[in-house]
């Protein structure tokens, strides 16, 4: 029997393991060797043993053993995800067992934690360390100035809190940036820490903690209806052009984000550094509803448009205004009108019209 002939387009298997696995996940699993050993299906010669035993267990098989008892808020990563998640997950499996032994989840099942975590300074964009606590029973996460500091710096409402791993834009693999609502504004925070488990651990007891109060506030909501909503990744990031609503004044180059129906705009990707308080908030926000409700997206700009640097123009039509936006590239220009015919093209649901008449009445 040829191991080639167990699993259909193999790379690569780890035969201690008996799973068939992924070139990106050999390079992890090499790593554990006390746990997992790899070899090359195609490549590498194997024993008849060892083909055996890859053709008496399997990734099914493996799947019941090590993923028996995943927490339904656990995030479970795809190929597409960061390193950092990846790795984790490989070794919270098969290394550390959490899913076999639920008492090992304590860290990110307590609906309590704290500790520190390095965050990006507002005023001169260093990294300090600083306190943050975690608790379900306030329905919040918080963080201290200083280790003595009775009141928090900040307090962000689970209801309204999203987390995602960026290690690109913060420059380090175990970057993790949280936005939240502070007087319906979004904001953002960008942390990480030295240790890829322990931030990993924050990032589930994040969504542990959304988890539990989306199930109480949703009382008749499955898992797999919950579970989408604990945390999102950002549907498009970059910098485009931008004029003001009046459509006379110049463009302006803007780091903008798509999160879900909100799109925003920053000076840059983590807001500039000794710049005033208000910079750590967006500087504008868009709602982008659905068409049944008058939102469309156009390619290029109004002939009469003037002041853009950049060629590639797009037009978000809304019930109340039309938002000029231009892009540096073609390729850029089409991923975003992808992006945000997505979201035009999805029906809207009932608790997204009253954010959209909240943008109405904003000031």
């Amino acid at each position: 029997m040829s191991v080639q002939n167990l699993y259909p387009d193999p790379d690569w298997a780890s035969y201690t393991l008996g799973v068939f696995i992924c070139l990106s996940c050999s390079g992890i699993h090499r790593n554990i060797p006390q746990v997992s050993k790899v070899k090359s299906v195609r490549l590498d010669a194997w024993e008849e043993a060892q083909v055996e035993f890859m053709a008496s267990h399997g990734n099914d098989a493996a799947r019941d053993t090590y993923e028996s008892k995943v927490p339904p808020f656990y995030y479970r990563p795809t190929f597409s995800d960061c390193q950092l998640l990846r790795e984790q997950w490989i070794r919270a499996k098969y290394e550390r067992q959490e899913f076999t032994h639920p008492d090992k989840q304590e860290p990110y099942s307590a609906g309590y934690r704290e500790g520190f975590l390095w965050k990006r300074g507002r005023d001169n964009g260093q990294f300090l360390s600083r306190k943050f606590v975690l608790t379900e029973r306030e329905g919040s996460l918080k963080y201290f100035n200083r280790n003595d500091a009775k009141e928090p710096k900040a307090v962000m409402k689970i209801e309204h809190l999203n987390a995602t791993f960026q290690p690109a834009k913060i420059g380090h693999p175990h970057g993790l940036q949280v936005t939240y609502l502070k007087d319906n504004s979004t904001r953002n925070i960008f942390v990480y820490h030295e240790d890829g488990k322990e931030i990993v651990d924050w990032f589930n007891a994040l969504r542990a903690a959304r988890f539990h109060y989306l199930q109480v506030a949703f009382p008749g909501a499955s898992d797999a209806d919950l579970v989408p909503k604990l945390s999102r990744n950002y549907l498009k990031e970059g910098y485009m052009e931008k004029t003001g609503p009046k459509q006379t004044e110049g463009f302006r180059k803007r780091w903008f984000t798509m999160d879900d129906r909100r799109l925003m705009y920053f000076k840059d990707p983590l807001g500039l550094p000794g710049l005033c308080p208000q910079d750590a908030f967006a500087r504008g926000e868009v709602f982008i509803g659905s068409r049944e409700s008058g939102y469309t997206v156009l390619d290029g700009l109004p002939p009469s448009t003037q002041g853009h640097h950049w060629p590639h123009g797009i037009t978000i039509v809304t019930p109340e205004r039309r938002f000029l936006l231009a892009c540096e590239t073609e390729t850029e220009q089409r991923a975003w009108v992808e992006a945000f015919r997505k979201v035009v093209d999805r029906p809207m649901l009932p608790q997204e019209y009253a954010v959209e008449a909240h943008f109405k009445h904003k000031p």
